[in-house]
C-alpha cells in the first residue's frame, strides 16, 4: 500500500513512514484497489492511525458503518455513498475502522493522462475533501468504483497492457465522475473570481518565499484592497490571515509527519530564526511548534477519534461535518 523509501515499491513512492507497499503481482499500473478489511489484515491499526503524508492518491468510499478521519487536522465524517479523496501532501490519520467497511482505491498520477488530471482537477490543493454525489448520479459514481474493482482483480483474464490500459481508462471514468457529479458537504461553493483564483495559486507557488500581502499584490498587478475584498469573498477571511493560515498548515504537516527540528522547518519556511517561527507558531495556534507535535501525536494513539486539534485550520472551509 505505501512505502518506507523509494526502493520498497515498484511504483516508486517514498518517504511514507511505517506502512509497506505490497504491489499485485504484475500490475504495474500505478493502481491498486483493496477493501477496509484487506487493509486491516495488512496494516495494524496503530500503524494506520499515525500521522502520514504520501504522495500518491487515496480514495476511500464506504458500503456500511461510518469512519472519522482527519485530512490536514481537520476532521471528517464519513458515511456510505460518499467519497473522500486524498491528495498527495496532505497529511491524514485513519479513525477506527473496526466498524466500518468499504473500498480503498490508492494511485498516482501518473497512471492518468493529462487531459484527465486536468478536467477531474487532481491537482487542485483546494478542492473538498468528502462529497457526495447527488441521488440522480449515485448510481453512476457506484457502478464506475465498481467496475474498476472487477477490472483491478481480473488480472490474467485480459493481456497485461490491455489490463493496464482498462484500468487506467476506468480510473479516469471515476474520477471524472467524483469531480463534476458529486458536491460538498454543505451544498456547492460559488464559483470563486480571477483575483482570489490568482491570488489563491500565488500563495500556494510563494508562501515559504513571503508572508506579504503587499509582495502578493505586485506579484499580480492588484492593489492590497483588491485581493483582501476577492479573498474574503472567495475563502471568507481577509488575505493576510489567508497567507497564514497555509504557513501554518504546511508547519503543522512537517510536525506532524516528520522528525525535523522546529529549526529546520522554520528554514523552510522562510522564517529568520526559530524563534521568530515558534513565535509565529503559537500565536495562531495557541501552542508551540514541539507541544503541537506532542499532541497531534497523542492523537495518533487515541485512533485520532476526537476531532482536530483547535486553532490553524487549512484555507479551505470544507470541514466535512
Amino acid at each position: 500500500m505505501m512505502a518506507k523509501s523509494r526502493h520498497d515499491s515498484p511504483y516508486g513512492i517514498a518517504e511514507i513512514a511505517e506502512i509497506g507497499f505490497a504491489a499485485p503481482a504484475g500490475t504495474p499500473a500505478g493502481v491498486e484497489v483493496m477493501s477496509l478489511a484487506e487493509l486491516r489484515r495488512r496494516v495494524p491499526g496503530d500503524t494506520l492511525a499515525r500521522p502520514q503524508r504520501p504522495d500518491f492518491h487515496h480514495l476511500l468510499t464506504l458500503t456500511e458503518g461510518g469512519l472519522r478521519h482527519l485530512v490536514d487536522f481537520d476532521g471528517h465524517t464519513l458515511r456510505p455513498g460518499s467519497w473522500l479523496w486524498l491528495r498527495p501532501g496532505q497529511v491524514h490519520q485513519w479513525g477506527d475502522l473496526a466498524r466500518a467497511e468499504g473500498t480503498l482505491i490508492l494511485f498516482r498520477q501518473d497512471a492518468l493522462d493529462p487531459a484527465t488530471a486536468t478536467a477531474a482537477r487532481v491537482d487542485d490543493p483546494y478542492a473538498p475533501v468528502v462529497t457526495t454525489p447527488v441521488a440522480a448520479d449515485a448510481d453512476a459514481v457506484t457502478m464506475a468504483a465498481e467496475h474498476l474493482s472487477r477490472e483491478f482483480r481480473a488480472l490474467g483474464q485480459l493481456p497485461l497492457d490491455v489490463h493496464i490500459a482498462a484500468l487506467r481508462h476506468l480510473l479516469a471514468v471515476l474520477l471524472l465522475r467524483i469531480a463534476h457529479l458529486t458536491v460538498p458537504a454543505g451544498g456547492p461553493a460559488p464559483e470563486p473570481d480571477e483575483t482570489y483564483l490568482r491570488f489563491r495559486d500565488a500563495v500556494e507557488r510563494h508562501f515559504t518565499a513571503t508572508r506579504q500581502v503587499e509582495d502578493y499584490a505586485r506579484m499580480l498587478g492588484y492593489s492590497g484592497r483588491t485581493l483582501a475584498r476577492a479573498t474574503q469573498a472567495g475563502a471568507g477571511l481577509g488575505a493576510k490571515e489567508f497567507i497564514d493560515r497555509r504557513v501554518v498548515l504546511e508547519a503543522k504537516r512537517l510536525l506532524a509527519h516528520g522528525d525535523e527540528t522546529a529549526a529546520r522547518i522554520s528554514d523552510h519556511l522562510g522564517f529568520g530564526t526559530p524563534s521568530q517561527f515558534g513565535k509565529y507558531f503559537t500565536q495562531r495556534t495557541g501552542r508551540s511548534p514541539l507541544d503541537f507535535r506532542k499532541e497531534i501525536r497523542g492523537l495518533a494513539g487515541s485512533g485520532a477519534q476526537g476531532g482536530r486539534p483547535a486553532g490553524g485550520a487549512a484555507p479551505r472551509g470544507d470541514s466535512g461535518h
